[in-house]
Formats: structure tokens, sequence, C-alpha cells
């Protein structure tokens, strides 16, 4: 599913608005499955598009040709990724750092950087960037 927010363009710049930014995103959903945010943004840190991509209680597929696509077609500087573990567990699984690293070289070709990959359960929150991977 996605979805394209049409209030002002938000500035997501720094891990304190992007983890408020998501958190509320995924208190809007419910947390009984994992769910995966993407915010596309320009130059400026500005929020061009934002997509949802619904997983079940043991995952969530990282549509890696659906988020590049998403970048080109957006004119994407950035991209931001956030999902959650309804587990409670906030640490990145394998699959998450591979899907990762998949989607950073991914869209490093388009010209595109990924900025983090925040993994939320409960009220914590991981982000990649701060533990190495990006």
């Amino acid at each position: 599913m996605r979805h394209q927010r049409a209030e002002i363009p938000l500035k997501l710049t720094g891990l304190a608005t992007a983890r408020r930014f998501f958190s509320d995103c995924f208190a809007e959903q419910g947390g009984d499955r994992e769910c995966l945010w993407v915010a596309h943004l320009d130059d400026e840190a500005r929020c061009l598009h934002l997509s949802r991509h619904l997983g079940d209680v043991g995952g969530v597929a990282f549509p890696i040709r659906n988020i590049v696509v998403d970048a080109a077609q957006h004119g994407s500087a950035a991209i931001l990724l956030a999902h959650n573990h309804p587990s409670g567990d906030p640490r990145p699984s394998e699959s998450d750092l591979r899907a990762t690293r998949r989607l950073a070289a991914a869209a490093g070709a388009l010209g595109c950087r990924l900025l983090d990959h925040l993994v939320f359960a409960g009220d914590e929150c991981t982000s990649l960037r701060r533990l190495g991977y990006l």
C-alpha cells in the first residue's frame, strides 16, 4: 500500500525528528504485524513521498525494486526507512541488514543516499546508521 502526504513537506532532519515521525506512523497502524515505511527526501530533507508496505507477524518484504523506482520517479536525494518488530526486540535481523545493504547499493547507483534504517519495537528504536551498518 502506498501513501502520499499532501501536507506541507515535512523536514526529516536528524534521528530525533525521524524517530518521532515514524513512531506516529506505527501508532496509527497498530503493532501486531511488521510494516515498512519508506520516506523519500529531497536535498533539504523534505519528505517528497511516503509509502507503507505491510507484512505479517514474522516479517515484511523489502520491495527494493519498488523503492528504487519511487526514488527515480520522485527525484529523491535520500531515503529513510523504518520498520517495526512486533516481537519487542529492536535489534535488526540478518535479513534486515542484507536488505538494507542491497537497497543502499541500488539507491546509490541512482545518486540517492540511504540515510538510515530505524527498527522500532515498543518504545525502543534502533538506528542502523548508529550501529555502523550504513
